[in-house]
């Protein structure tokens, strides 16, 4: 699409609206009384109803004039900047998605075309209640974790679990302060000049580096490569530091909601003030807030989910992509998109720094960095007293272990040892639950979900049976489905509910914490089980991957992997580097503070060679031995791929609409590429709907997205049909 060179439309002028309605194109309207900028938020007709949308550029003309509808409205909002249209575009041609599904993505925070109003909101008080209750208690929790942020009454309320009256209680106490302010209000300023940690000369240099980025104010992208413990977030915060000094703004993009609690907590000692919060557990008010603010340049830094990287900033200068390796960065469904990727094409659009940090970094970012498309910064050693922890693995053949026991006696006086001397263990074990499979020992029935091809995964915490990919739960039976024998059922394999069962009976005395994302109704419930684990509240931590992602336990000097051959399984080709990153990631959460850590490995395969490189630290041999062999595969990032995904309530349209593309793959082949498939996927029914998949192969080079555009442009199916194009999947189940 062409840009248009007017940048104001006048009364009655013909401009040209994109909105998130599904209808493939913008549409005509004339500009309303007074006229309206090029990218104006606005009200729209469609029909009888009233839609939001964004003034795209100037109307075609191609439609009868008498029949162009007006402008209702031009929205209180700053207008979408040209760069954030060329990004929603730029992404939408990438990723094969619908413009209007993009505009969804930059428009997602509610009441957007809500007037300017005035609006009761709670502030945590200074005069604790006389008599508390457990009520009141529950509200003052909820308003201290938050720090300032305000809360409507209903959002407080529902935080808390408690009624109106109760908050009202508080403020008649003085407990809680209640303010009539602007529904939508700047954020505190940020004091990049605040005195900062004092850096290692390693750290120093990076930031260095980093900050001359910030002040040349043009693009460029930089792998900052740094060990577990290393202080990458002090480096990177300092070129936060100076896009502030500069008054441009900064997004930090994290992969797990846990995390930004602590970090929140570092960026409000380093600035003095609190950043703005992005992602699923803010409440409406505050999404409505940030969008607004940041549009008008009343906030200076974001932290949040993947979603952020749409949001309307006004002047971006930095974008902080941190634990770039991270899965989580993926969208699975909706908008299938990477927001690692998407990240560097914002940057490039807006002239802003981009930062890819981790210890472990995705060979993606590694090849561009050894290209020279990257800038790369390492940091090879830890901050202060503390160093990296030694890393041994435990041949399981040669243990003598019980069928019913995955924890093996040499990991077992391991642990034993730690808690003696006063210190924290973690046991991993990458599977929720308490185990993954219920068969029936009378006829070998596995008890499966109604709606997926997937076995149903005990979680004896809930007393549920679980579906990990649709969601579904329903009561432990207590007969078997199948053949109806009584007490027949057994649980098969360890999760991490059973292996917390195991850890009690061998540690009778010790404290045991288990860390999953499903045994926490909420996300403050997980942040303070977290905090209280920091302080000392645990011996023995038993977790998922959720404990590998970034948190920092200072008394934690033992890591015991229980089954580190779990992620070599299966044919994913990011197998070897996804085990590689997850057991490097966790085994550095082991002595990051003055004792000494280590990090053991049961292991069945210790002679493979992805097991040899997690113990060896020889992480640049395993990432050019890793490059040797996709390079040869022609697989990414040597290659390109995208991942075709049919799905119908009825298998055998899917089936017939997938042989079909494979026979007529012409436009593939023109473009040098091959098509494999189509096959049932991995998992070939979620949610009641069958799934077809096809791959599709090129050399790295080739256009790819006009030839799958073309290819699949011909499809039809029934109003139950779906086809979704995955431009670099990462997963293939």
């Amino acid at each position: 699409m062409t840009r248009p060179s007017a940048s104001f439309f006048d009364t009655g002028a013909l401009v040209s609206v994109l909105t998130t309605q599904p209808l493939g194109r913008p549409l005509d309207y004339k500009a309303p009384e007074g006229g309206c900028h090029l990218g104006a938020f606005v009200e729209v007709p469609l029909g009888p109803r009233k839609v939001l949308g964004v003034v795209w550029g100037a109307g075609q003309g191609d439609y009868d004039l008498s029949k162009v509808r007006t402008v209702i409205r031009v929205l209180d909002a700053a207008p979408m900047r040209e760069e954030l249209q060329s990004f929603l575009m730029r992404a939408a041609d990438y990723t094969l998605t619908p413009l209007p599904a993009m505009l969804r993505l930059a428009t997602r925070a509610p009441g957007l075309g809500d007037p300017p109003s005035m609006q009761k909101i709670y502030r945590l008080g200074d005069a604790p209640p006389a008599r508390m209750t457990d009520a009141r208690r529950r509200v003052l929790e909820v308003l201290h974790e938050h720090g300032g942020l305000a809360f409507t009454l209903r959002e407080v309320s529902e935080l808390a679990g408690v009624t109106s009256s109760v908050v009202k209680g508080l403020v008649k106490l003085g407990a809680v302060f209640e303010e009539d302010t602007p529904r939508d209000t700047p954020y505190p300023w940020l004091e990049p000049d605040r005195a900062s940690k004092a850096l290692t000369p390693d750290q120093a240099k990076a930031a260095e580096a980093l900050v001359g980025g910030v002040r040349s104010e043009t693009f460029q992208t930089t792998l900052l490569r740094g060990v577990t413990g290393s202080g990458k977030t002090e480096v990177y915060l300092e070129a936060v530091a100076e896009a502030l000094r500069r008054k441009r703004q900064a997004l930090v993009l994290l992969p797990e909601i846990a995390l930004t609690a602590e970090f929140i907590d570092r960026v409000e000692a380093r600035f003095g003030a609190r950043p703005a919060e992005w992602h699923s557990g803010v409440t409406m008010t505050e999404r409505r807030r940030i969008w607004k603010m940041v549009g008008q340049g009343q906030c200076q830094m974001v932290v949040g989910a993947r979603s952020a990287l749409f949001l309307p900033f006004q002047d971006l200068g930095l974008i902080v992509v941190d634990e770039e390796h991270d899965t989580s960065y993926k969208q699975e469904d909706g908008v299938l998109y990477n927001a690692r990727d998407m990240a560097v094409l914002r940057g490039s659009l807006c002239d802003a720094q981009v930062v890819l940090a981790s210890a472990t970094p995705s060979l993606e970012s590694w090849s561009n960095a050894e290209a020279g498309k990257y800038a790369r910064l390492d940091l090879e050693t830890r901050f202060g007293a503390a160093v990296m922890p030694d890393l041994a693995a435990i041949d399981m053949r040669l243990e003598r272990l019980p069928a019913s026991r995955w924890i093996s006696p040499t990991l077992q006086r391991a642990v034993e040892a730690r808690v003696q001397a006063g210190e924290q263990a973690l046991l991993f074990l990458n599977r929720r639950g308490y185990a993954p499979v219920t068969i029936c020992r009378a006829c070998g029935h596995q008890v499966g979900c109604d709606h997926c091809d997937a076995r149903m995964v005990e979680h004896r915490f809930l007393k549920r049976l679980m579906c990990h990919q649709c969601g579904e739960t329903k009561p432990m039976p207590s007969v078997c489905p199948s053949c109806e024998a009584e007490d027949r059922l057994a649980a098969v394999g360890p999760g991490v509910e059973r292996l917390a069962e195991e850890a009690v009976g061998l540690f009778p005395d010790a404290r045991i914490a288990t860390l999953s994302s499903d045994m926490f109704g909420s996300a403050r419930a997980l942040k303070a089980q977290i905090a209280e684990i920091a302080e000392g509240g645990a011996d023995i931590i038993i977790g998922t991957q959720l404990v590998a992602k970034g948190h920092n336990f200072p008394n934690l000097t033992l890591v015991g992997v229980i089954d580190a051959d779990l992620g070599l399984q299966g044919s994913d080709l990011r197998a070897a580097e996804r085990t590689f990153q997850l057991m490097r990631q966790v085994a550095g959460r082991a002595g990051r503070a003055e004792k000494p850590g280590q990090a053991l490995l049961q292991t069945f395969q210790p002679e493979h060679s992805v097991i040899r490189a997690i113990l060896s630290g020889e992480e640049e041999g395993f990432w050019r031995a890793e490059a040797s062999e996709r390079h040869q595969a022609g697989v990414p990032p040597f290659g390109r791929m995208a991942g075709i995904i049919l799905s119908s309530t009825d298998m055998q349209e899917a089936f017939d609409i997938g042989n079909r593309l494979a026979r007529n793959d012409g436009p593939i082949r023109a473009a040098g590429g091959q098509v494999y498939g189509p096959a049932a996927a991995p998992i070939a029914r979620i949610r009641g709907r069958h799934r077809v998949r096809l791959l599709v192969k090129a050399p790295k080079g080739v256009a790819l997205q006009p030839a799958l555009e073309q290819w699949v442009r011909p499809v039809k199916g029934s109003a139950q049909f779906r086809l979704s194009v995955d431009i670099d999947p990462q997963s293939f189940y």
